[in-house]
């Protein structure tokens, strides 16, 4: 049976398809004869023919008849738009139709359109093609109305999709027939543009039947078509970021449309700014461009909210920026001019401010306050456009084009935050904009200038100076702009004075306490500024001479005195606090700070800070009577032990506590650097008489009365039993007014009466009641507080905990009134919170387990409680073992509660249980916003953690329980079952709802940061338990769960990446050494659970068995080299002490790791089957770039070494030719990684035992090639050291080259000279790269205090120089290596770590006693390497990296070699002494030096100077001498035979009066 149709599907059917089917179904029911089978119409026609015959007239007749008949029902609309269903019986039409053709069955519906077709347009009278234009445009436009969806829209349904398939087969059929005419398909298609859906127009460009630019150029009016394409792409956009199944056909017409609308308008030829008359197509293109930024900014202008369609809309057209959208445009150049057109368009966009509005709300746009649709705009053009481009661009539209100063400002922003070179190119901008104001008085130019150095400087110091610093740069010296004449002088001033009204107040002191230099005659146009500036301030109620010597000036936060890393750690410490408010509203705190900073100073330079000195005689009266007052104040020390940090260092006065209780003691006997600065201001006069008297008789005053002090000490702290009875009886009466609900309303009278009694306890002042001040310090380790601070804090939480318990008796919390919160709020005094947070640090993390089960859960309210008033509460500041940080209070539960033994889990779950049921049923009413606030998520997630390891049953999906059971109610009673709580907890439906929060779920980085801290020999679980736990959490918890909720979608790779990621910030932390004595050790010398390590090794090796990538794609890297790359490109690149040893410890982190894993991880498995060598291509760049840096004379250490080579082993025996996998690695390893060579040389004798071993085992073949090449490196090495004669190298020379510097070091001898005799004849190369091997252990017995002597290692690089020097081979080019040299000399430099390279200057002028100068004079490059090396020995120096080779542990060997100083000033006399002699051809690649060189000459001004001058001279000299007879200048340095030398060339007396000497 033939498939059923419904009445409409057999309307929308053709007419004739119809009336057949009908014919040979009454057919079928008609002929009984057949039992019902449907006959075939040829049968049914020659039934007819037997009923009827016609003869040839009338059979003419009937076929007229028929042709009519087709004729007036043919509708050429119905036939275009007939689309097949589902495969099924052809139709018997197709036998009808071309039955006798060989294309009867293909093609067979285009060949009756086009027949159709023909046949009507023939009647018509009008081309076919225009006919079939016409008909196909008509049923596009029924396609695109047939979805009955609300307008506007522009994609298509899967339906409309399916019918517009089927007719663009035959308009591609029409087209290839030459029946279709594109631009009457265009016109037609205008004509219904509002009913034309963009994805059919995108469809009809794609598939080649009419091109968008055929479509757009066929429409005569541009902005019609401008107008309807932006509409259309802004719906195209909305729709894109809706959520639907079309996403990807969006995507990709998007890219599609901007690539066209790019290409077409950005053409080379095309000059977007009008001087060249473009084409319609590029004006239409640009404009369309232009229109759709236009709405996206003027969106972000109306203010978007995020998550809106308009939001989604604008994120989507801006998403067109990305790079990767234009990689399928070859040329790059229209991607770069559309770029910077829209940056144009960008920066000019409505530019309604004016210059002024700029100065004044210009702080509102920095980078961190720019919305980030546009601040990811500018970063998306910032990719294509490079800097220079970038800052060119800003210069031609500033200079050209009315500017919209919010864009260009915020733009300034991005660019300096963004991309590393832009500080010194806005620098640069800046400094020519400042250079051209002054030179024209340019007004425009300045302004410029001003706006643009003050919004890079509101970026913070990292990516510009501060606005203070460029100030003084551009100003403050005789060499700034304003400095040529007093026309610039007074045009400085005009414009600064013009500024005043709009100026920010700390832009005014900048000018005023920072001001430009004046000569003095000009001095009156100063004076005349600083009176604006500072009525200005007057009138902002804003003090000058009440500022800081240390104010910060710049919203950056610069600090005046900076004297290196060691002070800028304590100074943003006090920033981080002291910048909330501004220093003139507290002008204690900021004095106090003000001495801190200047002793800090003084103790790190020995020297008055120059903000002192200028402050005594510029700011006098802040000075007299605020500065000198706090530093005098006589000593007062605490009797309480405390630790250094907890309060001031040098006042005395601990943080938190007033000096009534603190014990005053006698000046130290040895003066303290407070003491040292006071008597320094003394001897400078910068003390009055008076006041120093004063201050001395105060001192001895305390020094007299060691016995008063005593007295006091018992008298005012010691809290008399009166105060305290009083305070116990107001906290009685309180218990009393929270267990009867009629005095609730007395709650607050009550809480009155226990403040005032807690303040007569305490001896509190009026104005303690004030909780904000500075930091609370806090020793987790060691808390302390004094006798009269704990029993009054005991007495406090004993209160709190009985009065809870005895409320929860009769009412639940949240009906228990506001008793609570008050309390805690009265706790909270900045006297008493530091004793009560030291207490509470005692009781659980210290005495936990002795606690009861009212005490954990009065103590737990109270942290609810006390996070309710967390935005009142100053930051803890918690010391070792956590480092000291700034840390809200709820969060210090998190470090007061740890999980890593069984009793401290015990408490922690307890904790947990009672804070989080508490605060669920205490704000079970309010908002959930308030609930969350109060808790930490730290502990929440610590919930989790234990009730996943302890109860099986909570790692089944949850069922949801009642939601009004709560476990508060059975935490109150004496016998609290805690297993029972928590699990009821856990299973409630709210707190559920609560722990599957956002932030507050606990992720798998969670779980692993928490179970890595588990001592698994005080565990809960066994270590069954324990592995089946981590086997449960990872692979069917964690792994699983989708990376939304802190899952690893399934991706093994993920979760080992994850894991090593913690493990290695763990042990980077230092909770890992919080942990007991007894623990075993994991990596890097941290503690913690060892079994986590043990799951990595077990993931790592399911990694390994996987299977192997489908296809002929290349095998990615291994995940590991992926994390070390990341860890290691985020910590700071420098040669400082503290980023090496950081950079150091990250890496000895990663080695462990990579030696507790298969050594298949080194080196990649080839292929099975195929002759391929393993991919060892990570591991070669973690040693080229990391590794090789801390490798020691050539080598890596022996364990990397030889793990790497059982990797290589292992590899090659799962390949089909073992030896060519080893060789073709190796020989890799002399061009890639050339340092695992030598290093498998330094442990040969190690290793050779061990490869020996494995390679038999997986071979019975003799060793490969390759290592036999090294085992024969090594017996020549031997050999040489032998009586034998040496036997020819057998290698490359470089690698025998490091076997013999290792034999020969290993030898220790004290001379060499016998040995390098017998090389006679083995070649130069063997010799050169001797030399440079030497010249690496000569620096690393500088370096490594514990390696061989330098003199005995000087004495080896000198033997094998003098080698090289008696048989004349050049060893200059070691000295000219760099990165850029092909072959060996980039194979030489990735044997030796980068700062050895850098020290090749000392190692160089290290040997200059031993050089033979008359050789070295007569090579070309001797000159340029000496300058070179000389130059880079200099800023090494100055630099401080010179300190590194002349340590202390090596001052006995390297006093013959003198000190830094004296090894310069012997270079510099040897380049004096030798410049002369060098022939004139020396001096044509020296210039190549001179310009580029940096570090300054330690006796001249400039840099280079010296050599610049002395060259300079040369020249001047080389074709004309001087007379005999001139004299050096006075101070010049030469003398004795220098002085005859220069009677005989007449070089150095005009070398010296051109340098000054």
């Amino acid at each position: 049976m033939g498939r059923q149709r419904g009445p409409e599907a057999e309307r929308r059917r053709p007419w004739f398809v119809r009336n057949m089917s009908a014919s040979r179904a009454r057919g079928a029911t008609s002929d009984p004869g057949h039992g019902g089978r449907r006959r075939a119409w040829v049968e049914l026609l020659a039934g007819r023919v037997k009923r009827q015959q016609l003869g040839p007239e009338g059979e003419q007749k009937v076929r007229g008849s028929a042709v009519r008949l087709l004729r007036s029902h043919l509708n050429l609309g119905d036939l275009v738009l007939e689309v097949d269903g589902p495969p099924r019986e052809p139709l018997c039409l197709r036998r009808l139709i071309d039955c006798d053709g060989p294309g009867a069955h293909t093609d067979l519906s285009s060949s009756l359109i086009g027949s159709a077709l023909r046949d009507q347009a023939a009647r018509l009278g009008v081309p076919a093609a225009v006919l079939s234009s016409q008909v196909v445009a008509s049923g596009l436009v029924q396609v695109c109305e047939a979805d009955a969806g609300p307008p506007p829209k522009v994609l298509m349904m899967p339906d409309q999709r399916k019918k517009l398939s089927s007719l663009f087969e035959i308009a591609q059929n029409l087209l290839a027939q030459s029946m279709f005419s594109r631009l009457s398909f265009c016109q037609e298609l205008w004509k219904v543009q509002n009913s034309l859906l963009l994805e059919a127009v995108w469809h009809l460009h794609v598939q080649n039947i009419v091109s968008l630019q055929e479509l757009l150029e066929s429409h005569a009016d541009s902005q019609a078509v401008v107008a309807w394409l932006s509409r259309d792409l802004r719906l195209l956009c909305e729709q894109t970021e809706a959520p639907c199944q079309h996403a990807d056909v969006a995507r990709a017409m998007l890219s599609d449309f901007v690539q066209m609308l790019v290409l077409r308008g950005f053409q080379k030829n095309v000059d977007v700014r009008g001087t060249v008359e473009p084409e319609w197509m590029s004006q239409v293109a640009v404009a369309v461009l232009e229109r759709m930024l236009a709405s996206a900014l003027e969106a972000l202008a109306a203010g978007i909210q995020e998550g809106s369609a308009a939001h989604k809309a604008v994120s989507c057209w801006f998403s067109v920026f990305s790079g990767h959208m234009y990689r399928s445009i070859i040329s790059t150049e229209s991607p770069k001019r559309f770029f910077c057109h829209t940056l144009t368009q960008i920066l000019t966009y409505k530019p309604v401010l004016k210059v002024s509005d700029a100065v004044q709300m210009q702080r509102e746009w920095s980078f961190a306050r720019t919305p980030p649709l546009l601040s990811g705009l500018y970063r998306r053009l910032f990719v294509i456009l490079s800097p220079e481009e970038l800052v060119g661009c800003l210069q031609e539209v500033l200079e050209t084009r009315e500017v919209n100063w919010q864009h260009v400002l915020s733009c300034v922003s991005t660019l300096v935050i963004c991309l590393p070179d832009a500080q010194q190119l806005v620098n640069g901008w800046v400094s020519r904009l400042l250079a051209h104001a002054f030179e024209s008085c340019d007004l425009d130019s300045m302004v410029l200038a001003f706006l643009v150095a003050r919004q890079a400087a509101l970026e913070g110091p990292a990516a510009f100076p501060s606005y203070a610093a460029w100030f003084q740069a551009a100003f403050g010296s005789a060499r700034g702009y304003h400095s040529c004449s007093k026309k610039a002088l007074v045009f400085l001033f005009k414009f600064l004075s013009d500024l005043v009204p709009f100026e920010a107040p700390r832009y005014l002191q900048v000018h005023v306490l920072h001001p430009p230099l004046v000569p003095s005659k000009y001095r009156a146009l100063l004076t005349d500024y600083v009176a604006l500036a500072r009525t200005r301030l007057a009138d902002l109620k804003v003090s000058i001479e009440n500022m800081g010597l240390y104010e910060d000036l710049s919203s950056a936060g610069d600090v005046t005195e900076n004297h290196g890393p060691a002070l800028l750690l304590p100074f943003l410490l006090n920033l981080l606090f002291f910048s909330v408010l501004p220093a003139w509203s507290q002008p204690h705190r900021q004095t106090s700070q003000d001495v801190e900073k200047a002793i800090m100073v003084f103790e790190h330079t020995g020297k008055i800070p120059a903000a002192v000195l200028e402050a005594s005689i510029f700011r006098r009266s802040y000075y007299l009577s605020h500065f000198l007052p706090a530093l005098l104040t006589p000593r007062v020390v605490s009797t309480r032990r405390r630790e250094r940090g907890a309060g001031s260092a040098e006042s005395g006065v601990p943080v938190g506590v007033s000096p009534k209780s603190c014990l005053p003691s006698q000046l130290p006997r040895v003066p303290d650097s407070r003491a040292v600065l006071i008597e320094s201001l003394r001897r400078a006069e910068k003390i009055p008489p008076s006041l120093y008297s004063t201050y001395r008789q105060a001192c001895s005053t305390v020094r007299e009365k060691p016995e008063d002090a005593a007295s006091r000490r018992e008298v005012e702290p010691s809290c008399a039993e009166e105060p305290l009875g009083l305070l116990t009886t107001a906290l009685r009466e309180l218990r009393a007014s929270v267990t009867d609900p009629t005095q609730h309303d007395a709650l607050s009278a009550q809480m009155a009466v226990i403040s005032e009694q807690l303040r007569s306890a305490l001896g509190l002042s009026e104005d303690d009641s004030d909780v904000e001040g500075a930091p609370v310090q806090l020793s987790v380790r060691a808390p302390e507080l004094q006798p009269w601070e704990q029993r009054v804090v005991d007495l406090l939480l004993t209160s709190f905990c009985q009065n809870l318990m005895a409320a929860s008796s009769v009412a639940p919390p949240d009906r228990q009134g506001p008793w609570a919160a008050h309390f805690v709020r009265t706790l909270c005094r900045r006297r008493l919170l530091p004793a009560l947070l030291s207490r509470l640090c005692q009781l659980l993390r210290h005495q936990g387990p002795s606690l009861s089960a009212s005490h954990v859960v009065g103590l737990a309210a109270l942290a609810v409680h006390l996070g309710e008033s967390r935005s009142a509460l100053p930051e803890v500041h918690v010391r070792p073992p956590t480092p000291a940080r700034g840390l809200p209070v709820p969060e210090l539960f998190d470090i007061l509660l740890p999980c890593r033994t069984q009793e401290s889990s015990a408490l922690c779950l307890k904790f947990c249980t009672a804070a989080i049921s508490y605060s669920l049923c205490k704000f079970s009413s309010q908002s959930r916003d308030i609930l969350y606030s109060c808790l930490s998520p730290g502990l929440i997630k610590k919930f989790q953690f234990i009730v996943f390891r302890w109860f099986s049953e909570a790692r089944d999906p949850p069922s949801w329980e009642d939601p009004a059971s709560s476990p508060w109610r059975p935490l109150c009673l004496p016998s609290a079952d805690w297993r029972r709580a928590a699990l009821c907890l856990w299973k409630q439906r709210t707190s559920r709802e609560l722990l599957q929060r956002e932030g507050l779920r606990l992720t798998y980085r969670d779980w692993l940061q928490l179970e890595l801290e588990i001592q698994p020999e005080v565990d809960s679980l066994s270590d069954t338990e324990r592995r089946d736990f981590h086997q449960w959490a990872i692979h069917q918890h964690f792994l699983p769960a989708p990376s939304a909720t802190g899952g690893c979608d399934g991706d093994l790779e993920v979760a080992c990446a994850t894991l090593v990621d913690v493990l290695m910030d763990f042990c980077q932390s230092s909770r890992s050494y919080d942990h007991s004595e007894n623990s075993d050790l994991v990596v890097g010398g941290c503690t913690g659970n060892r079994d986590i390590f043990s799951r990595l090794q077990e993931m790592a090796a399911d990694l390994e068995q996987g299977p192997a990538p489908l296809g002929h794609a290349a095998p990615r890297g291994h995940f590991l080299f992926g994390v070390f790359c990341r860890r290691l490109q985020a910590l700071a690149r420098g040669w400082d002490v503290a980023s090496r040893l950081q950079r150091q410890r990250e890496l000895l982190m990663c080695k462990r790791i990579l030696l507790g894993l298969p050594p298949s991880v080194l080196v990649g498995s080839p292929r099975l089957e195929q002759l391929a060598a393993p991919d060892c291509n990570d591991f070669f760049h973690l040693v080229n770039s990391e590794l090789r840096n801390f490798s020691h004379d050539g080598a890596l250490t022996h364990d990397i070494t030889a793990h790497f080579f059982r990797g290589l082993l292992n590899a090659c025996s799962r390949s089909r030719d073992p030896s060519l996998a080893a060789d073709l690695t190796l020989t890799a390893c002399q061009t890639q990684c050339p340092l695992l060579l030598t290093s498998a040389l330094l442990w040969w004798p190690h290793l050779e035992p061990e490869l020996h071993h494995r390679w038999r085992r997986c071979s019975q073949s003799p060793l490969p090639a390759e290592l036999r090449r090294l085992q024969e490196a090594q017996h020549f090495a031997a050999s040489v050291l032998s009586p034998l004669a040496a036997p020819s190298t057998p290698g490359p020379a470089w690698l025998c080259a490091a076997a013999l510097h290792f034999v020969i070091r290993r030898a220790g001898k004290e001379s060499i000279r016998q040995e390098l005799g017998q090389l006679d004849g083995q070649g130069e190369e063997l010799l050169v790269f001797l030399f440079f091997f030497s010249l690496m252990g000569l620096l690393s017995s500088h370096l490594t205090p514990q390696a061989v002597g330098s003199l005995k290692a000087l004495d080896v690089c000198a033997e094998v120089l003098g080698c090289l020097q008696r048989k004349r081979i050049s060893w200059l080019p070691l000295f000219q290596l760099t990165e850029a040299d092909a072959g060996l000399g980039r194979t030489l430099l990735r044997l030796a770590p980068d700062h050895q390279v850098r020290l090749l200057p000392v190692a160089f002028y290290s040997l200059l006693s031993y050089f033979d100068k008359d050789a070295l004079l007569q090579e070309d490059a001797f000159l340029h390497v000496a300058v070179n090396m000389y130059l880079k020995l200099v800023g090494l120096f100055v630099a401080g990296e010179t300190g590194a080779v002349w340590t202390p542990a090596h001052g006995g060997e390297l006093q013959a070699q003198g000190d830094p100083v004296s090894l310069i000033t012997n270079a510099r006399l040897f380049l004096l002494q030798s410049i002369p002699r060098c022939p004139k051809r020396s001096f044509s690649d020296v210039a190549e030096v001179t310009p580029t060189c940096s570090p300054c000459c330690l006796v001249f001004k400039s840099p280079s100077l010296f050599t610049v001058r002395v060259l300079n001279t040369f020249g001047k000299t080389g074709t004309r001498r001087p007379a005999l007879g001139l004299s050096p200048g006075p101070g010049c340095v030469f003398g004795g035979h220098w002085a005859a030398r220069a009677q005989h060339t007449g070089f150095l007396a005009a070398a010296g009066r051109e340098c000054g000497l």
